[in-house]
Parts: C-alpha cells; sequence; structure tokens
C-alpha cells in the first residue's frame, strides 16, 4: 500500500525527530554526568587570592575535565562564617572550601604547625620543602582524611604586618592592637601585644577608625588589594612566619564520586596549584611591595634587632605548645626542628 503524501511526510518526520532524540542522548546523559561543586571562600572578593588561586582552580579543574566538573564560587560569608567552612565541608554540606589552617584547629592537631610556626623559616622555599619533600602535607591529609576531608595546601608565603606607627622599641610593639588569627594570635598576645580576630571584610574600616592599629593579611599582596596601605603605611619585616596559611579542603565524598579519571585530574590540579601559586606570590610581592612604596608612600620598617631577638625567643616557646596536641604533632615538630637544625637555624 502505498502512502499518501501527507501521511509519508508524517512518517519521514517522525523519523527525523526519533534521530534526533538518538543523537542528543549521549549529551543529555553527559549534562546529568555534570558533577557541580559549591565553593565557600575565606577570601573577600577583593582579595587577590580570591581572583588568582580560587577562580584559577575554578578555570583549570573545569577545563581538564573538559566540564564534568564545575565551581560554582561563593567568597568570604556568603554562605557560612569562615571559621565554619571545614565542617560544612566534612559533613557534605558544600563541597569545596578555602580556608585558613587556623579556623580547623578544633579538629586539626597539626593546624598549628600548619599555620605557620613563628620566626621558624627564614625563606619560602624551606616552607615548601618542609610540606612536600619531608611529609608534612601528606601528614595534613591523612588527620583531615578522618573527617572526610582532602588537604591540599594552596601555597607557602610570608605572613607580614602592615602597621599604622613604626615599631622602633619594644615597648612600641607592646603597645599595639593587632588582628590576628590562628597560631599567631596567640604568639602575639604572649609577646604582649593586645589582639582580636577580625574577619577580612571588616579589616581596613577597623585600621581606619583604629579599633585596631596593626593587622596582617598574607603580606604585601594580601595589604596592597585590601586597600590597607590607604590607612596603614608601614610595612614591617621580617616576616612574622612563613607558611601554607591558605588551604583548599575538598569533601572526599564528593570526590569519591567522580570517575577516577576525574578524581585523579582534580588532585593533580591542586597539586600543581601549589608550586604554581608559590612562585607566583613571591613574584606578585615583590612587585606589591615597590609600587606601594613608589605609589603610596609607604616605608619599610624593619623590625630593630633586640625586638627580632626577643620575639623568635617568645615564639620557640610556643612552639613547644603545638608539639603537645598530639603524638602526630610532637612528630611534626621533631621533624621540623631538625630541619631548622640542618639549616644552622637552631
Amino acid at each position: 500500500m502505498k502512502l499518501s503524501p501527507p501521511l509519508k511526510t508524517l512518517k519521514l518526520a517522525v523519523g527525523a525527530a526519533l534521530l534526533a532524540v538518538a543523537a542528543l542522548a549521549p549529551s543529555l546523559a553527559s549534562a546529568q554526568d555534570v558533577a557541580k561543586w559549591r565553593v565557600q571562600s575565606h577570601w573577600p572578593g577583593a582579595s587577590s587570592s580570591y581572583k588568582d588561586s580560587l577562580v584559577r582552580l575554578k578555570n583549570e579543574i573545569e577545563r581538564r575535565t573538559e566540564g564534568r566538573v564545575q565551581l560554582q564560587l561563593f567568597e568570604a560569608g556568603a554562605l557560612f562564617k569562615a571559621q565554619e567552612t571545614f565542617n560544612a565541608v566534612s559533613r557534605g554540606i558544600i563541597q569545596m572550601g578555602t580556608i585558613s589552617p587556623g579556623y580547623a584547629q578544633d579538629k586539626i592537631t597539626l593546624a598549628g604547625i600548619a599555620s605557620g610556626l613563628p620566626f621558624a623559616f627564614q625563606h619560602v622555599w624551606e616552607a615548601a620543602y618542609f610540606h612536600q619533600q619531608l611529609g608534612f602535607e601528606q601528614m595534613l591529609r591523612e588527620e583531615s582524611a578522618k573527617f572526610g576531608v582532602y588537604w591540599a595546601t594552596d601555597k607557602v608565603y610570608p605572613t607580614e604586618m602592615v602597621v599604622k606607627k613604626p615599631i622602633n622599641s619594644w615597648e612600641d610593639f607592646t603597645r599595639l592592637k593587632i588582628r590576628s588569627s590562628g597560631a599567631l594570635q596567640k604568639f602575639l598576645n604572649e609577646a604582649g601585644a593586645s589582639t582580636t580576630y577580625l574577619p577580612g571584610s571588616e579589616l581596613y574600616p577597623a585600621l581606619d577608625t583604629g579599633v585596631v592599629d596593626a593587622a596582617h593579611w598574607g603580606a604585601a599582596q594580601g595589604a596592597a588589594s585590601m586597600s590597607f596601605y590607604e590607612v596603614a603605611k608601614y610595612h614591617v619585616k621580617p616576616a612574622l612566619n612563613i607558611a601554607g596559611t591558605d588551604v583548599t579542603i575538598v569533601s572526599q565524598k564528593a570526590l569519591d564520586a567522580l570517575s577516577e579519571r576525574d578524581q585523579e585530574i582534580v588532585k593533580q590540579v591542586l597539586d600543581e596549584q601549589f608550586w604554581y601559586r608559590t612562585n607566583e606570590y613571591l613574584y606578585q610581592e615583590h612587585i606589591a611591595l615597590s609600587k606601594a612604596v613608589k605609589e603610596q608612600g609607604v616605608e619599610v620598617n624593619t623590625l630593630p634587632e633586640d625586638v627580632q631577638k626577643r620575639l623568635t625567643d617568645i615564639a620557640r616557646n610556643t612552639w613547644e605548645e603545638e608539639g603537645k596536641r598530639s603524638d602526630k604533632a610532637a612528630e611534626a615538630l621533631n621533624k621540623l626542628k631538625a630541619f631548622l637544625g640542618e639549616l644552622g637555624y637552631l
């Protein structure tokens, strides 16, 4: 039986539609396989590391997984307070976050050492070597894994203060009101300064109005990106510490839900990020401080030798307290002291 032209046309149209659906099926399945991760940062959007670290991480993961893993970024405070991010990732409420190790001190006994023992390392390469070649990064991953969290240090870099008035004596130092956090806050308190913790979004007005007269947010690059040099014209050296003060944390549950291929890609990107951002940050530090000196009248305030010595002596006493937090912390501290001994610092 021959089909009439209208019926024949209809049959051809239906066949074409079925072929189109069949062709779309793989892409529909691919769309369903896309992992969409929410990422809570501890950096405000104005912070240099929000763009240079977090946005870079998003772009690299999405590019190398060909869009199979997509990151939705939230700046500091958008979903949770910074101190709540570790628990949110641990419980799988969000899939990824960035934190300072100090924000996880109630869970991670190595957090104080990870935050950076004051006046320990003198050069950034030393901290990088301690993390990657001497096994400290692996120790952090093993401890955080107990909470269902994959730990990846973003970079190691110096933490340096900005102050509104120069520090020319021990008395100048002990009169300071300093915004700080983590192990550094404890150290600065014990050294005789007055400290308080404030989230990044509150730092500029606190410096501007005199609520605090000193603060640290990374070093020169962080201070410049947060506009601190508008109200605090002295950049203090040497560094309070050199450490892996920024960390990316990933829900192990979210990681396990990916294909083996994509799991390896995410881990590889995180490992590469450590070296890329550590080197980039050092370069940007030099540029940022030079620009602040030339364009904003910032002065480098090198601490007097007697102040440096007193701070170093006090710092070494605080190291011992961190080593008492667990057997693993004691092991890490002994490893660190042996390394510093080899370098001739102890």
